[in-house]
């Protein structure tokens, strides 16, 4: 039954998203922008735990541009008890229209990728079974799968990961209406029966190149 559920999901997603969309945009003017996100995401967009922020260098994107057009119109951010998110949405919000957005994350994407260091312990073996799941569409090596919608993994934060399956399964993340990407992702969050899988599964994640 879990494996027909998975792959019922997996051909929907596919149906509903055969080609991924591409952007440009003008990196000097994105340079511009992303001196307000700096502050919390690092120059080098690498992350500040102690910020909440998480590392962006390295993400797809067309990932960013979703996410940053999500908090300005409020798929994600706006849920009662997002505290985090909500202090990331009037950011995005500051970002005038669509070219605005994919100007900075032309900019963001000439940032060296980097490996951030561990910080969640979990079982990696148990997160590898685990994981089984998530592969459909986040690809074997976490590496994203575009045209199924689903995000490069490596190379995030654990501990980032973590907070956002987390607020998946308590309906922070992916609750809102017209949020269909969101919708798709907190069944397969559910599966994870609680915090020990969570950490199990990032466990396996950071694990992999």
């Amino acid at each position: 039954m879990r494996g027909l559920r998975v792959r019922s999901l997996w051909l929907g997603i596919l149906i509903m998203n055969l080609v991924a969309p591409a952007f440009a945009g003008d990196v000097e003017k994105g340079k511009a922008a992303y001196a307000i996100c700096a502050a919390c995401h690092g120059p080098a967009g690498l992350g500040i735990q102690a910020m909440n922020s998480p590392k962006i260098a390295g993400q797809e994107p067309w990932y960013l541009e979703r996410q940053l057009k999500a908090f300005k119109s409020g798929l994600r951010g706006a849920a009662p008890g997002d505290m985090y998110g909500a202090q990331m949405r009037p950011m995005a919000m500051q970002l005038a229209d669509d070219a605005a957005v994919a100007n900075v994350v032309a900019y963001i994407g000439t940032f060296a990728d980097a490996k951030p260091a561990a910080t969640v312990t979990g079982d990696v073996n148990a997160g590898k079974a685990l994981y089984a799941t998530c592969a459909a569409c986040h690809g074997q090596k976490a590496e994203g799968l575009a045209q199924l919608n689903g995000p490069r993994l490596t190379g995030q934060d654990d501990w980032y990961l973590v907070r956002q399956l987390q607020n998946y399964k308590k309906g922070l993340r992916g609750a809102a209406p017209g949020d269909m990407y969101g919708a798709q992702m907190r069944p397969m969050a559910g599966m994870l029966a609680d915090d020990k899988a969570i950490n199990d599964v990032v466990a396996y994640i950071h694990s992999l190149n």
